[in-house]
């Protein structure tokens, strides 16, 4: 069965993006960049909330708009073609490689695992994961945790009144001091 995997950057305090709604505190170094390169690899389909879904917007154009690097090149030619289900009650359309979710992230998930294919179901975006974790679908945490205290705003992990045990399976120590962290949950 796919794994289900929610995989994101965050502060050493836990949150995604900070009481101000800014995240610039996260933007990759060439090194993490590399790391998320390899990681979308493993990727066959994303799941995203609104919110992550406009942010990743910028890379359906970023080849047009601007001169991208090799990296970069090698990321879009990754991420733009990925199939992408969108969970937002205020989108009418989506573009790209993008589909609405047409049912509630436990149902998208089932019918995802019910397809053929070999890649992990990748969940962005606090609110969507809280709602995959609180009906127990999420199969790994992988944190990327960076060197910075931000006080406050959307934590990473949801608030719930249920204990998860995990099994650390891997860590990875960066040169800028992030600290990448894979969790599987123990079933």
């Amino acid at each position: 069965m796919r794994s289900v995997t929610y995989s994101m950057g965050c502060s050493l305090d836990g949150y995604i993006v900070g009481p101000d709604g800014g995240f610039n505190w996260s933007a990759p170094d060439k090194e993490v960049f590399r790391f998320w390169i390899e990681e979308i690899r493993e990727v066959d389909v994303h799941l995203l909330g609104r919110r992550l879904y406009e942010t990743m917007l910028y890379w359906e154009t970023a080849e047009e708009e601007g001169e991208p690097d090799d990296a970069e090149l090698e990321w879009i030619a990754l991420w733009n073609p990925l199939p992408k289900v969108v969970f937002s009650t205020t989108l009418s359309e989506v573009r790209g490689r993008a589909r609405l979710a047409s049912g509630s992230v436990a149902e998208e998930i089932e019918r995802l695992r019910a397809e053929p294919g070999e890649g992990d179901i990748a969940i962005g975006g606090a609110m969507l994961a809280a709602e995959a974790a609180a009906a127990d679908l999420i199969d790994e945490y992988r944190m990327v945790v960076h060197p910075v205290l931000v006080g406050g705003g959307t934590p990473y992990f949801p608030r719930q009144e249920r204990r998860v045990d995990l099994e650390l399976v891997e860590t990875r120590t960066f040169g800028s001091g992030v600290v990448y962290l894979r969790h599987r949950v123990k079933r």
